[in-house]
């Protein structure tokens, strides 16, 4: 899943110079409840990959869908024999227009585990308390498969589209290494899935510290526009070992820890896209401090001039800025030797990599070797092997409404275009060509109300307003 930490340092800063807004009240509709029954249908379906079942979380958004008009033509679900609970589900409303393309709304269905024991409410569950709703997935990612869902049937009874509406939700976002849906239909179901662009997680808003119903406001909402790719790599050294009482220098645990070293004090270079200067460029005028300059200068001045090179020292002291300038690599697991009384004949280390859009993972393993310049040290790549990272366009065709309705709904809060650190799903699909957008509308704290973590929330209001916000966004790209 893709949080949006990586803007949330921008979010208290903001507070100094920008004029924050409530979020504008939306009235309740009359679909509102039955809004609600799906989320919570979808909360209380368990889909987590241990003991959980996205097909038939599938299977129930479908029958919400049919109840709604569509056909059966019109609604596919999937799944493979060796993933059978892992399934998904594609829905698609046909537009009026012959040479419009489709648009594609795009939403997982799994979840992080939840232990019941840890939690201090029933994660699977839907809990309404105080301004929040609790439980797993509430934000991640169901909270937008259930707009999505939920659009899709508000659709179906309007007026005719002009352009064709198709919704994705799939399975494995956050179990890439078992299952992933939308990787699926990218290599497999291309069609099914076509479209001009797509609307994705990973965008949003953030708050001060706390909610609209507690009397926080909101300081940025966020369009994602592309994002790092991620890949983990091995390195293993190897030894013939031997007995631990005679000792030598060739031990494979010390090469190794020598190649993390090296690791460590690596600085992959400086890069820039369209999006992070964008970023760097309304992010810093939010702000009123130096780093506000520092950020803004890094988006007017190129790579390596004085000028650059000064605004990034103060840039880089920030972790999430730091992360945003460049490709990442970080050990994360370590595992070696075989005997406490025996020298180690093998040693290894996952170390795990974000890389910055337009390189491929192979550049990233061969800058890897360099930078370990041992050949008693293996880098290899481990399964699975994702995408190399495609950043979309600026296009104001589709950043332009989204701004658009943000200022509508959301009067003078900054909208901020931001590459993510983390990764999407949105990476499959613009590796077979489908721009993929992160979308504003529902907002979270600071401190990311306990996603992939403990008693994850979305704050009430969050919910309904970004559901208002989202069904006119369709409707401003599908009329």
């Amino acid at each position: 899943m893709i949080t949006r930490s990586a803007i949330s340092t921008i979010a208290l800063a903001a507070m100094a110079t920008a004029t924050a807004a409530q979020a504008a009240p939306t009235a309740p509709d009359a679909g509102e409840a039955q809004f609600r029954s799906i989320y919570k249908e979808l909360v209380e379906t368990n889909t987590t990959v241990s003991s959980g079942s996205c097909t038939l979380a599938a299977e129930r958004m479908a029958a919400h869908l049919k109840a709604a008009g569509y056909a059966d033509s019109q609604l596919t679900l999937f799944s493979t024999p060796e993933h059978p609970k892992d399934g998904g589900l594609v829905a698609v409303l046909p537009g009026t227009s012959k040479t419009a393309k489709p648009i594609l709304l795009l939403a997982h269905l799994d979840v992080v585990e939840a232990k019941r024991a840890d939690w201090e409410r029933d994660p699977f569950t839907l809990i309404e308390e105080g301004g929040y709703f609790y439980g797993r997935g509430t934000a991640d990612d169901k909270s937008m498969a259930a707009i999505w869902v939920d659009t899709m049937a508000r659709l179906k009874a309007g007026k005719p589209l002009k352009r064709t509406v198709k919704m994705a939700l799939t399975c494995g976002e956050e179990t890439t290494w078992a299952f992933n849906g939308a990787q699926w239909l990218a290599q497999n179901k291309r069609d099914l899935i076509d479209a001009e662009f797509a609307l994705n997680e990973g965008g949003g808003g953030d708050t001060d510290g706390k909610g609209l119903s507690e009397g926080g406001k909101l300081v940025n909402q966020s369009i994602q526009v592309g994002e790092k790719a991620v890949q983990n790599y091995r390195l293993e050294t190897r030894n013939p070992g031997g007995h631990s009482s005679i000792p030598v220098p060739e031990n494979a645990i010390y090469e190794l820890a020598d190649a993390l070293a090296r690791l460590r004090d690596h600085e992959f270079p400086t890069e820039m896209s369209d999006t992070t200067r964008a970023f760097f460029a309304k992010a810093g005028a939010a702000r009123g401090d130096a780093m506000g300059k520092a950020m803004q200068a890094l988006a007017s001045n190129p790579i390596g001039s004085p000028a650059f090179a000064e605004a990034e020292k103060l840039v880089n002291t920030d972790r999430t800025y730091h992360s945003k300038l460049r490709t990442t690599c970080v050990a994360t697991l370590l595992d070696g030797g075989h005997a406490n009384n025996a020298l180690p004949q093998r040693a290894g280390a996952n170390v795990n990599c974000r890389i910055f859009p337009g390189h491929s993972v192979e550049e990233i393993q061969t800058a890897l070797q360099k930078v370990v310049a041992d050949p008693g040290v293996t880098v290899s790549l481990v399964p699975p092997q994702r995408p190399l990272a495609k950043a979309p366009a600026l296009d104001p065709k589709i950043v332009g409404p989204m701004e658009k309705l943000s200022a509508q709904y959301f009067p003078a809060v900054p909208v901020v275009p931001d590459m993510s650190t983390g990764a999407t799903d949105g990476i499959f699909l613009e590796a077979v060509g489908i721009p993929t957008y992160g979308v504003p509308g529902p907002w979270g704290n600071p401190d990311g109300n306990g996603v992939h973590g403990l008693n994850e929330r979305i704050e009430v209001k969050s919910l309904l307003t970004g559901r208002a916000y989202l069904y006119d966004l369709v409707n401003a790209y599908a009329r």
